[in-house]
């Protein structure tokens, strides 16, 4: 026997955990999940619905998955414990499930801790728990609800539109909606002038015009971690909408004197921010660091892992009161007039599960300066946010003095406000208020000296697109998904080119916005923020034990989603009118492209085709969409489907001509791992075809005849002859390829039995004069004639 085994789920944080359990313990790991709903059935769910029960079929996921199970499995066959420390969540502890079931782990002991540091560690340890059966349930449903949505819509609905998009998801397809909302409220904005009048005083400050005396004061500055460090609103008068009105008030200014008729001086309180949880240290990082969601995650694991912050995926605000202990005990030492008379407390989201603590360093002493040697670039970066923010949230609030001065000349009256830091409170580790603008000293009643009096013209403005921290406040604040899936679900929006990035903003590609109106008109529950919201907090009541994981599950597909789906298939096939869904042109490369075909090859036949398609008839619902891009290697796409049962791979035609024959080619899938992609064309000789296959070429997203069999004539008008292989002497091809978009070509050594080995590296480019030049061989000449 080697002792005792904890399992976990990252190998990164093998090394820490060895050294805190030191001899006597062997610390595996399972690389996140393990195994996963099985690709057949019914649509490849994975899983049967029969009454009120769910039967899952499970599988380890992939090769590695594999692996990893045999390599644990002889683990604990040598061990004389075995405990199960995955991440402190719903997926943990669903992940944890997997393992126990997957090496028949009878009384497993379940062990969590937010933070890798030895007390938490051995104190998780000595208080070990059984798994918890709700927090299976909701990650159980989880995933088939995922599934359910993800491969019934996107093979029933999005792949029968034939327009590029890959598939729908329960989350994906809400926050897409969110976007493409704003992208309409864009394209329709329509911008109105309008005025704003100030007066300049010899006093030394500047007033507005405001309607009225009982103009009630603008409210106190929210907090928002989202907003750009850049952001800043310029003050302005109450709106006027003529040039003529303006220059009536104008008017008034220049002719009647001014005086003060009101002053108004108080002082508040702005209270501390509450430490990061996932979703605002996503924000705060993506506005203070530039930092992607997906990076901001990547580098918080690495300092989880690293010990020196606790868990990264939370919605709570609670802090330990050993932490905030200790806190106390730093600013006794460094700041002893910021400490509150009693401890901060800050209140949760009304959507917060709370399972464990917000996000804080696991200790307070290893300041940024301190801990800067030991991290990289970006590690540091981050640490140094959340040290503030988590010292920032006890400490005591700020003082703010605000003053408020009305004026008034003839009838109009104006404004002027003023703001100082009386106090720095909180805002010494966390500055997140305006800077000062002081008002002069004035008394009620005391007659001002105009300096200057005008209105500068502006005009409304759109409402602006979202970036990544503010798409991730706003799934929080609609309840989108879960602090685990914000960032994910963007990451996938990109890929799937539904959206770019473009100067920092989220903006929909034409795909992104034609897939949202088809899913608002034959799905649009299933896209609304409320839908979406309510079904999270099926799966919260899931987790706290108050509804069955099962009953729900069915009854939704019963009641709801099998309907909404037969409907939306019906509508496809109905047909809607294409144009009826598309949008402006919002210019963008990616845009453009998005709206071709994917693929499709240059032939003049289209008539020939129209009519093939009528004799042989497509069923959209029986296979992938033809002309899609090239699938993820990441992962199976959702679109695979399981072999027939006899073993053969699923055939089904495909909107492209055989390049030989002129047929209809015909998709195959294929499980080769020799194959990049999940499937190859061929021209079926059982369909009166030639037997001829092409593969797809992943970097470009279209298909290829086998390498043997394409024409070996170089496309050019010019002689091949003229410019030999600089290195064989063989006639080098003219190759034409796409890079960003753009049409390019090139000069290649034409050898099939060198120019892959030998001479890979001969590659003649375009000039800007219009030559031909290589970095390794220089200008390319043809040879002179004998």
């Amino acid at each position: 026997m080697m002792g005792n085994l904890l399992l976990i789920e990252s190998p990164g944080k093998i090394k820490k955990l060895s050294q805190i359990l030191g001899s006597g313990w062997i610390v595996k790991a399972s690389s996140g999940h393990i195994r996963e709903l099985a690709n057949d059935g019914e649509d490849a769910l994975g899983f049967d619905l029969e009454g009120d029960r769910v039967h899952c079929r499970y599988e380890p996921r992939g090769d590695r998955g594999k692996k990893v199970l045999a390599e644990l499995r002889q683990a604990v066959k040598q061990a004389t414990e075995v405990y199960i420390a995955t991440d402190p969540d719903r997926e943990g502890e669903t992940i944890g499930w997997h393992l126990a079931q997957e090496l028949r782990l009878k009384q497993p002991k379940r062990v969590t801790y937010t933070e890798i540091t030895k007390p938490a560690v051995t104190g998780a340890i000595a208080h070990p728990r059984t798994l918890n059966a709700n927090l299976i349930a909701a990650g159980r449903a989880r995933d088939c609800l995922d599934k359910l949505v993800g491969y019934k819509g996107s093979k029933h609905v999005v792949w029968a539109l034939k327009n590029g998009a890959k598939s729908m998801g329960r989350v994906q397809s809400a926050t897409l909606h969110l976007l493409c909302l704003r992208e309409r409220e864009i394209q329709a904005f329509k911008p109105q002038d309008y005025w704003s009048v100030w007066v300049e005083y010899a006093e030394g400050f500047r007033a507005l015009y405001r309607g009225s005396l009982s103009e009630t004061e603008n409210p106190t500055q929210a907090q928002d971690d989202a907003a750009e460090s850049t952001e800043t609103t310029t003050p302005e008068s109450e709106r006027v909408l003529s040039q003529a009105e303006a220059d009536r008030l104008v008017e008034i200014a220049r002719t009647h004197p001014h005086q003060v008729v009101k002053i108004e001086s108080k002082t508040t309180s702005s209270p501390p921010p509450p430490p990061f949880i996932t979703s605002t240290l996503q924000q705060a990082a993506g506005a203070k660091l530039r930092f992607s969601p997906e990076t901001t995650m990547k580098v918080a694991q690495s300092l989880y892992e690293a010990g020196y912050i606790t868990y990264m995926r939370t919605d709570s605000v609670a802090l330990s009161e050993q932490f905030c202990a200790d806190v106390r005990k730093y600013l006794q030492q460094q700041d002893p007039t910021n400490i509150p008379h009693s401890q901060t407390k800050h209140r949760a989201s009304h959507i917060a599960q709370e399972a464990h603590e917000a996000i804080r360093p696991t200790d307070v002493f290893q300041t940024p300066d301190k801990l800067s040697l030991n991290l990289i670039a970006d590690e540091a970066k981050l640490y140094d946010l959340i040290w503030r923010r988590a010292v920032a949230s006890q400490c005591s609030p700020a003082q703010l003095g605000k003053t408020r001065i009305i004026t008034q000349s003839g009838t109009v009256f104006w404004e002027a406000r003023g703001q100082i830091l009386l106090f720095p409170g909180y805002t010494i580790y966390w500055h997140n208020i305006s800077g000062d603008s002081q008002l002069p000293t004035v008394k009620q009643g005391q007659p001002l000296q105009l300096k200057k009096a005008g209105a500068d013209q502006k005009q409304t403005q759109a409402p602006p697109r979202y970036t990544e921290p503010k798409l991730v406040q706003l799934m929080e604040q609609k309840g989108i998904g879960r602090p685990s899936t914000y960032s994910p679900t963007i990451k996938t929006l990109k890929e799937r080119e539904y959206v770019v990035l473009s100067k920092g903003k989220l903006q929909p590609t034409a795909l992104g916005m034609d897939l949202d109106a088809v899913l608002e008109r034959v799905l649009p529950d299933l896209i609304q923020a409320d839908f979406t919201a309510q079904m999270e907090r099926q799966l919260d009541a899931i987790a706290g034990g108050k509804l069955d994981w099962e009953r729900y599950l069915t009854g939704w597909h019963r009641e709801y989603f099998a309907p909404a789906i037969a409907h939306a298939v019906a509508e496809i096939r109905k047909g809607i009118p294409r144009g009826e869904f598309k949008t402006q042109e919002t210019g963008s490369l990616a845009d453009k492209k998005k709206r071709q075909p994917v693929n499709h090859f240059d032939t003049d036949d289209n008539a020939r085709l129209a009519q093939m398609k009528k004799e042989q008839p497509v069923n959209p619902f029986a296979s992938e969409n033809s002309g899609m891009a090239a699938p993820s290697k990441k992962r199976k796409p959702v679109n695979s489907s399981p072999s027939q049962s006899d073993g053969t791979p699923q055939a089904a035609p495909i909107e492209i001509l055989c390049p030989n024959c002129g047929n209809l080619m015909t998709k195959v899938l294929s499980k080769s791992e020799k194959m990049k992609a999940d499937h190859f064309l061929s021209c079926d000789k059982w369909q009166n075809g030639c037997g001829t296959v092409m593969f797809l070429n992943v970097k470009t997203g279209t298909y290829e005849l086998p390498y043997s069999h394409r024409p070996q004539t170089p496309k050019t008008d010019s002689p091949a002859a003229e410019y030999p292989c600089p290195l064989c002497g063989t006639p080098m091809e003219r190759y034409e390829y796409n890079k960003d978009g753009q049409n390019k070509v090139m000069w290649r050594c034409a050898n099939p039995e060198t120019k892959r080995t030998s001479c890979k590296e001969v590659a003649f480019f375009q000039s800007k004069q219009g030559g031909w030049w290589s970095p390794k061989f220089g200008e390319l000449s043809a040879p002179k004639s004998s």
